[in-house]
């Protein structure tokens, strides 16, 4: 069986995180998906061959990107990039030609066996998130289709969005609208209306559970989520869930108290740390855990 392609675009500028070899072993892990970075970071110590770099300055890409989306984006912070994501896949047409899929996605996050979860019968879908209710701006799948690709122009206003210099959300909030117009509705509700979008029609919204101390209950409905997980030859597990496995992790709420709910405080556990990443390079490959005491080594 032939696996569906699938290509995710990150442009990331400024410096790398800490963590930035694990998550480069992470994605190793999972050989038949490529990742495409354009960022002034340099080599990363770790490498992967299905990670490729472009390396440019942040001013450069700037410039292409006003170029293609014919606006001026000229924002200081790299941040704001976030609010491009739905203009991704339009943004890099030329070097998505030959994939059957195109992404967006976060690197405060290490992934587990992606295919496991993405299988070929998911990969029909018109568009992937791993949320139920929104599209996932930490990873989200579109299928690769010049409606999905040009699906941005739908949201209102998108040029004076990304122009401005603050940060909208236009990731998930904006392209969410176009995705999935009714998320509080039932599944059966949502597909009626799926009929009438060619957007919302035939789409993948499914809780992953891959965000940490969120306000979202986890899987068994409690409010407290696993804080000591492990990453091993491409396994991501917790202590909580016995074997299952899971997608990803996305740390955001340990790394930064930004989006983190009040009940965890107003600081966030990695905030406090001298060092986050304790995984010494030559050991990467036997696996670590990942928990508020940073990376530490399995």
């Amino acid at each position: 069986m032939n696996n569906k392609s699938i290509a995710i675009i990150i442009p990331y500028f400024g410096q790398w995180p800490e963590w930035i070899d694990l998550y480069i072993e992470s994605c190793k892990y999972n050989p038949t998906i490529d990742w495409i970075f354009f960022s002034d970071c340099g080599p990363p110590q770790n490498k992967a061959d299905n990670i490729t770099i472009h390396h440019m300055s942040f001013n450069d890409y700037k410039q292409y990107i006003s170029k293609k989306l014919e606006i001026n984006f000229s924002c200081c912070q790299p941040y704001k990039l976030c609010d491009l994501k739905p203009s991704y896949g339009y943004i890099h047409e030329n070097i998505l030609t030959n994939y059957d899929y195109y992404g967006f996605g976060d690197i405060d996050v290490i992934y587990g066996d992606i295919r496991k979860f993405y299988t070929e019968k998911v990969l029909t879908h018109n568009c992937i998130s791993t949320h139920w209710d929104r599209i996932s701006g930490h990873l989200a799948l579109f299928k690769n289709t010049a409606l999905n690709r040009n699906a941005f122009k739908k949201i209102k206003n998108w040029q004076q969005l990304m122009e401005n210099e603050s940060h909208f959300g236009i990731d998930e909030s904006k392209l969410s609208k176009i995705y999935l117009r009714h998320k509080k509705y039932p599944d059966w509700l949502r597909k009626a209306y799926g009929f009438f979008s060619p957007y919302q029609k035939n789409c993948y919204f499914k809780e992953q559970y891959s965000t940490i101390l969120s306000d979202s209950p986890w899987i068994n409905g409690s409010s407290e989520h696993p804080e000591l997980w492990f990453w091993k030859k491409g396994k991501l597990t917790n202590n909580k869930d016995t074997d299952r496995e899971f997608l990803y992790l996305h740390f955001m709420n340990w790394k930064s108290s930004k989006w983190l709910p009040e009940r965890y405080g107003n600081k966030a556990a990695w905030e406090k740390l001298n060092s986050i990443n304790n995984v010494p390079f030559s050991q990467i490959n036997n696996g670590w855990s990942i928990s508020p005491q940073g990376f530490l080594p399995l």
